[in-house]
């Protein structure tokens, strides 16, 4: 429901509702909060709640560090797993200077502005997430283990899959909490879990996304477990994946549909703007060093290519049998991104394409996993690693014409540094282990 300020007042004060958590996120997609009672509610939505934010990563400084956190009404939900008694609701926030001019390290006022780019063109995008994630054992003091969950495969069953259950909370806490999760099941890898969502409006994709996140930690700890979105936690077996379903419309009509066995010109523009500016822009699709460990593997992909169905491409145009479910699918994302940031990137790549009328290159219906080297040869690959992500993000002017210079300075240092402890470790995996295994 997309609940108003008065509705949301009138929420409090009828039930047993005790804290208000006003979320955001760092500019790496990780949730932070405040929590209010409910007789502050009125003045955070009026002038904002103060932070110190010299303490969230990329934000400011000792010397500048008051920024406000001024709630969304329509964000409102919630937290089905705390108590009914005393219930705990959030609201996710925009971020304030004091004088309430927007934060520039706010990637939702971000992904904001791409949404009135799109609306000044006459297009809406609608965005739907398949998100992978592995559950792991906890020890005797409830901290995690590298042990999975269980040692099921796709699709199986109980006994095999153990995760079920622990899939069924999180399924009926979701939709509790107003998200609509359409399928859920258990992946190639051991513990490793799937769900996927109908489409919503992009931004409310990317604001359930980092619910979804929240809402699977919490359950999975509920049930003695530990659930990560760590690209690749278990090497040999398969990583996990945020495949990014996106469709486009204009008067209604979602252009991805396909008629008499054609494209729509502005979908097919809109996609190469994407395959033009996906490698410059998959620092903040895939920002980990653990990141590229996925692609090339395990349905992961490699090149710079499209297709109709084909798992092994970047890009895939899915079957779609049922009228309004025309989309593509890019598989490349994965789930340590910030998904306001990624998703801004992404729409802005695709309006780049239908503004500049962008011809869309032939498919390639290979299967790329099976492919030789000589067979590639030819075709654009995603960057290797952190370090070539990183520098081609920074020499882009496409970057540079979207983020804000605070943002790209704040976050290109610290993804240089992150490659340099990376690189100087001496053992990568257990890098990776500590720095991903915990955070993500």
């Amino acid at each position: 429901m997309n609940y108003t300020r008065s509705e949301v007042m009138q929420y409090v004060e009828e039930n047993d509702v005790k804290f208000i958590r006003l979320a955001f996120c760092d500019i790496h997609g990780m949730q932070k909060n405040v929590a209010v009672m409910p007789c502050e509610l009125d003045r955070a939505f009026e002038t904002g709640v103060g932070f110190d934010a010299s303490f969230v990563r990329g934000f400011m400084n000792e010397v500048k560090s008051d920024l406000f956190l001024v709630p969304d009404p329509g964000t409102f939900t919630v937290m089905p797993w705390r108590p009914s008694h005393g219930q705990v609701v959030r609201l996710f926030c925009d971020v304030k200077y004091p004088d309430g001019q927007p934060f520039e390290g706010d990637c939702r006022a971000l992904l904001k502005a791409a949404v009135r780019d799109a609306k000044k063109l006459g297009l809406s995008c609608k965005v739907g997430t398949a998100c992978e994630f592995y559950l792991f054992k906890t020890d005797e003091n409830g901290e995690p283990t590298m042990e999975p969950y269980d040692y099921g495969t796709y699709c199986d069953t109980a006994p095999r899959d153990k995760c079920e259950n622990v899939r069924r909370e999180i399924c009926l806490a979701l939709e509790a909490m107003g998200l609509r999760p359409e399928t859920s099941r258990h992946e190639q890898g051991p513990g490793q879990n799937e769900i996927d969502f109908r489409y919503s409006d992009i931004l409310t994709a990317a604001d359930n996304f980092i619910a979804f996140k929240g809402a699977v930690k919490s359950i999975a700890e509920g049930s003695g477990l530990y659930a990560s979105f760590m690209p690749k936690p278990l090497p040999g077996y398969s990583g996990s994946s945020l495949h990014v379903n996106l469709s486009l419309s204009k008067d209604g009509q979602n252009l991805f549909e396909v008629d008499s066995g054609r494209h729509n010109a502005t979908a097919e523009s809109f996609m190469a703007g994407v395959l033009r500016r996906v490698s410059e822009i998959t620092l903040f699709l895939n920002p980990l060093t653990n990141s590229y460990e996925r692609f090339g593997r395990f349905e992961a992909p490699k090149y710079v290519t499209w297709s109709h169905q084909n798992r092994s491409q970047l890009i895939r145009i899915p079957a779609a049998p049922n009228p309004g479910h025309g989309r593509m699918e890019l598989r490349s994302t994965d789930s340590a991104c910030n998904p306001h940031l990624a998703f801004a990137l992404l729409l802005w790549a695709g309006l780049e394409g239908v503004r500049d009328k962008l011809p869309l290159c032939e498919p390639d219906n290979r299967n790329l996993f099976e492919a030789s080297e000589d067979e590639t040869s030819d075709l654009e690959h995603l960057p290797s690693n952190l370090d070539e992500a990183l520098q081609m993000a920074e020499n882009s002017a496409f970057v540079q014409a979207h983020l804000p210079e605070n943002l790209r300075a704040s976050y290109f240092s610290q993804k240089r540094q992150e490659w340099q402890r990376y690189r100087t470790s001496g053992n990568g995996q257990e890098f990776e282990r500590r720095e991903y295994f915990l955070t993500v």
